[in-house]
């Protein structure tokens, strides 16, 4: 029978003689455990396989109770490569100790020991500060790794702990400073490096959760999903990042029984949402308000299952070069298919079909047009997008007509996109 990966810590000490690496893993649950964000903490557990244990550095679930630590223990038995142990964030309250046991414990190997502190509720236990005035003074201890989840006072951000309880963790850690090689924390759904109290102080918080700006220096856009990789080398006790791709996991989509399913689910839930939404403009017209409240909701949970469906099996370009990919699926419909379709329509005396096509071919055209600018992400200048609702034409500019150029639509239906300013 194969052994558990999630350990449960049942004593304050545990030695790992033959540990020499350690993978770093950061709020891969706060915002929820659905597909998409899983597919991330999917793609970390897969990085941190060249390490010989993983440790999640807090927000392991979005609320502490059972049904959601029960779910991400059931994943993570599945998809863990080495044995993970976890270290409680502030959304990690309630039934914890149930599943991970201790809060404040030190592993202990013969390269190094990594001494995990609790203080997710903004202030470290007395038991932590203990254990760690402990392993500190043993003399076969050289080097040492602090982990906790919110971080303490630095040059970034003030979400972080107070300094009076920084100063209670300096007094505790003060007579073997020396010894203190890295402070490593999470909370944070960015990544930064900075220097405290002359020691590297490394945040990571991109194992799943959503990436946030920091500041003007460190942006939401720069900061990719990513882990920690912490390793002996040349005696030395060192660190580096990994970033994750948007292409991080792609164990399912190999199978192929199951991608000809996923792929077939897809189509089902967004000709669901497709539906739904056409459904409510029918009652929105009928003057049906509540009505059409309902099914534009269940159409925006159909889109939701849908997405998460197609995370699994899509394999997406990196960020920068995505937009490239998309403008010859345009180029190709304005050109060629939706044109033939077109001529094939009005050969056969179908004048509604020809309609669609000609207006969406239309479409089409501005579409590739914008998507070509917008390949040059930071210059690219359209701040108000319009969209025709009756034939799907998209507009920008300052002028935009009274009515649609396409289908006469007027001006007052027009969808209006706005991009939020930064």
């Amino acid at each position: 029978m194969d052994r558990n990966r999630i350990q449960k810590v049942i004593q304050p000490i545990i030695h790992l003689p033959q540990v020499n690496s350690v993978g770093v893993i950061g709020d891969p649950g706060c915002e929820g455990l659905g597909t998409y964000n899983m597919k991330v903490f999917a793609g970390t557990l897969e990085k941190s396989a060249q390490d010989d244990i993983t440790l999640i550095a807090g927000d392991l679930v979005p609320a502490g109770n059972a049904h959601y630590y029960q779910e991400i223990s059931d994943l993570t038995e599945i998809l863990a490569h080495n044995d993970v142990y976890v270290l409680r964030g502030n959304h990690d309250t309630g039934d914890y100790t149930d599943y991970f046991g201790e809060k404040n414990y030190a592993l202990i190997t013969d390269a190094f020991a990594l001494v995990v502190l609790d203080n997710a509720m903004r202030t470290f236990e007395q038991e932590g500060l203990k254990l760690l005035s402990q392993v500190l003074k043993r003399e076969d201890v050289k080097r040492v790794i602090i982990a906790f989840h919110i971080p303490v006072p630095n040059h970034y951000i003030r979400n972080s702990v107070s300094e009076e309880e920084f100063t209670r963790l300096k007094e505790v850690y003060q007579p073997w400073k020396e010894k203190v090689k890295y402070l490593v924390c999470g909370h944070v759904h960015s990544r930064f490096e900075d220097m405290v109290d002359g020691i590297p102080l490394i945040c990571t918080g991109g194992g799943g959760a959503l990436i946030e700006d920091v500041s003007e220096d460190i942006r939401s856009c720069d900061v990719e999903h990513h882990m920690v990789h912490f390793f002996m080398k040349n005696g030395e006790l060192q660190y580096r990042f990994e970033n994750l791709s948007e292409n991080c996991y792609e164990r399912e989509r190999k199978n192929p029984i199951l991608r000809e399913n996923l792929e077939k689910t897809v189509e089902a839930e967004l000709m669901a949402h497709l539906k739904y939404l056409t459904f409510a403009d029918r009652a929105r017209r009928r003057g049906m308000e509540k009505i059409a409240n309902l099914f534009e909701a269940l159409a925006s949970s159909e889109y939701h299952h849908a997405r998460n469906f197609y995370s699994i099996i899509e394999n997406p370009a990196p960020f920068g070069e995505s937009i490239k990919t998309y403008t010859p699926i345009e180029e190709f419909e304005h050109q060629r298919s939706y044109q033939m379709m077109e001529e094939y329509a009005r050969e056969k005396n179908e004048p509604l079909s020809r309609q669609a096509f000609s207006g969406a071919g239309a479409a089409e055209k501005i579409h590739e047009q914008l998507l070509k600018e917008a390949e040059d992400l930071e210059h690219f200048q359209k701040d108000i997008i319009y969209v025709c609702p009756i034939c799907g034409y998209v507009m920008t500019g300052e002028n935009v007509p009274d009515r649609c150029p396409v289908c006469g639509g007027p001006k007052r239906q027009y969808e209006v996109f706005e991009a939020k300013k930064d």
